[in-house]
């Protein structure tokens, strides 16, 4: 079975086959014909590879384009590599990573700016409603309660804030869903260089959403799966199991974390090759396998930048939102849970949707940019890129591949 199956989207072949398409040095010319370059012994087909860095006697003249997987610049004198897109083609930085995020979104801003505010929009809509009308009301805290009413109020407001957290995450899924699905696609293409319309990206991106549905409930399920086993043997105690049911939540918040990277990988393997979703968890952890730690690196600072952002935004919107509606302020003052009006509650989701319609394409963007940084390093997925952009000196695309619009 292959494992390791091309990118749907732009058209790659399976990586099985990618080696044979490399452009190998030129055979060695015999004795009537001109001198040639390269020595006389040459490595069997398909074990060759290109040197790191330049050896003491380089060979002069450049080799041939595509030599060392695609990744120019190696010191041998060769041109930058190519980038017909928003990255250039080989091995990426941290830098660039983030810099072809941003610059999807500057290049496809209609696009990306009209799925996003579009499902910004009707997300805030929709968990400023259900906040006004469908929540409970928290549960009123006595401040002279015992220490056993003191527990049992913090679990009835935990309770509470279970409630009121189930339908706003929902929300949050399917808003995270479609974004996810169009993104993906836009920023495929953006790779390529070519063009693409929100019409064209829903209408590819439209036939995944079950799976990419099934996908995104798996991993947060199997989460909350391993919280809850963390904690269970703490409760089952009873009062002395508190300390256990902390070290066992702190262990499973490690496995969490260590599965949330492990299959960061696997949206855009899904929507990209087009499989099914445990296949593109195995694709994922398959990809991320010996990089957790810099994968790791990549998303947190993504987390943090994001949070930034989204932090700046807010506060401003915040602000405004209590001097507007003065009756949740003074009700904040006076330790009472404030009963936000209409007016904060419009501001604030206002500077939600902002917030959201800048950051739903930097994550969505790192995440399949770091997908396929590490198909280039492992699969020489550039050679494959470089042939369905039209890039010269890379050769013809390889019969029955799509192009990037699929």
């Amino acid at each position: 079975m292959n494992d390791t199956p091309g990118w749907a989207s732009p058209g790659s072949a399976p990586s099985e086959g990618h080696n044979s398409s490399v452009p190998r040095p030129s055979e060695p010319a015999d004795e009537s014909g001109p001198a040639s370059k390269w020595s006389s012994e040459q490595p069997p087909p398909g074990q060759w590879s290109a040197p790191t860095g330049p050896g003491p006697h380089p060979v002069p003249g450049p080799p041939p384009p595509g030599w060392g997987g695609g990744r120019p610049g190696s010191g041998w004198g060769m041109p930058p590599a190519a980038k017909p897109g928003v990255i250039p083609l080989r091995p990426l930085g941290v830098g660039e990573i983030l810099d072809g995020a941003v610059s999807t979104l500057r290049a496809h801003w209609r696009t990306v700016l009209g799925v996003t505010i579009t499902v910004s929009v009707i997300t805030q809509i929709c968990s400023i409603l259900v906040e006004r009308y469908l929540l409970p009301e928290p549960p009123d805290v006595d401040p002279d309660a015992t220490p056993s009413e003191a527990l049992e109020q913090s679990l009835e407001s935990m309770q509470a804030s279970l409630i009121a957290l189930g339908p706003t995450l929902l929300i949050t899924v399917i808003g995270t869903l479609l974004t996810t699905a169009v993104l993906t696609v836009v920023i495929s293409r953006s790779v390529l260089g070519r063009p693409v319309t929100l019409s064209d990206a829903w209408r590819e991106a439209r036939p995944r959403l079950p799976q990419l549905l099934g996908l995104t409930l798996l991993v947060p399920f199997m989460c909350a799966g391993i919280m809850f086993v963390g904690v269970l043997p703490g409760l089952l105690i009873g009062g002395a199991g508190i300390a256990l049911s902390v070290a066992g939540g702190i262990a499973a918040c490690g496995v969490i974390v260590w599965l949330w990277i492990r299959f960061a990988l696997a949206s855009p393997a899904l929507m990209l090759e087009r499989g099914g979703v445990i296949t593109s968890l195995r694709r994922s952890a398959k990809l991320v396998q010996g990089t957790w730690w810099r994968i790791f690196g990549i998303l947190a600072l993504t987390v943090l930048l994001t949070f930034l952002v989204t932090m700046i935004i807010a506060i401003p919107f915040t602000i405004i939102g209590f001097a507007a509606d003065s009756q949740s302020l003074s009700d904040l003052f006076s330790g009472n849970n404030p009963d936000f009006g209409w007016p904060f509650l419009i501001i604030t989701g206002i500077g939600s949707v902002i917030a959201s319609s800048i950051t739903y394409p930097i994550s969505a963007g790192v995440s399949v940019l770091l997908y396929i940084d590490q198909r280039i390093r492992r699969e020489a997925l550039d050679l494959e890129l470089a042939r369905a952009a039209g890039v010269s000196g890379y050769g013809s695309e390889p019969p029955g591949n799509h192009s990037a619009g699929g």
